[in-house]
């Protein structure tokens, strides 16, 4: 069966074709819910609404663009819910920004570790990185989504930045003193 006669069949509450759509899609879904989840329970919690959420509105899927794009969407969406009303965001005055570079060295610093570090990150500056620095959010569209001013999020990205390079700066110090 096509992806667009699995889509129809999705649309008709097909339970066959809403489990292929699913075993299509979970593993890239989940690794975008871990992303912006606190723990793996709360990454599965949100994986679960977000099936739900895709059955219930594929029927607005118009094949414009690409069913992962918009599966992809609404997952974000799901899983930035439980934070838009507990106000996890600080107002910060715009001046106050200073913009932060990250050198990374590949050969150093490994990705797992990379991931560890941005997943130890608070929640308000780990969904701004994660939409800006790694989904390609531009700093409106993250306003837009979180709820929050461009400077909230552009502030909140540089200090997501200041606590991985020292984190980082503290890793590579760490691998100095142990080569030595």
């Amino acid at each position: 069966m096509s992806l667009e006669q699995l889509i129809e069949q999705c649309k008709k509450n097909d339970a066959k074709a809403q489990s292929q759509i699913y075993k299509l899609h979970a593993s890239k879904l989940f690794s975008l819910c871990l992303k912006y989840s606190r723990n793996y329970a709360e990454a599965e919690d949100n994986l679960q609404d977000a099936f739900i959420t895709i059955f219930k509105k594929i029927t607005q899927f118009k094949n414009k663009g690409s069913l992962e794009g918009w599966m992809k969407r609404i997952t974000i969406n799901t899983a930035l819910q439980c934070y838009r009303s507990v106000g996890v965001f600080d107002i910060i005055n715009e001046d106050q920004i200073e913009d932060i570079t990250v050198e990374i060295n590949e050969d150093e610093i490994s990705i797992d570790f990379l991931l560890e570090i941005i997943q130890e990150l608070p929640d308000r500056y780990r969904l701004v990185f994660n939409l800006y620095a790694l989904d390609g959010y531009s700093h409106k569209e993250v306003a837009e989504m979180l709820n929050i001013s461009t400077g909230t999020s552009k502030s909140n990205l540089a200090r997501a930045r200041l606590i991985l390079k020292e984190k980082i700066e503290k890793y590579k110090a760490n691998l100095n003193s142990q080569t030595l």
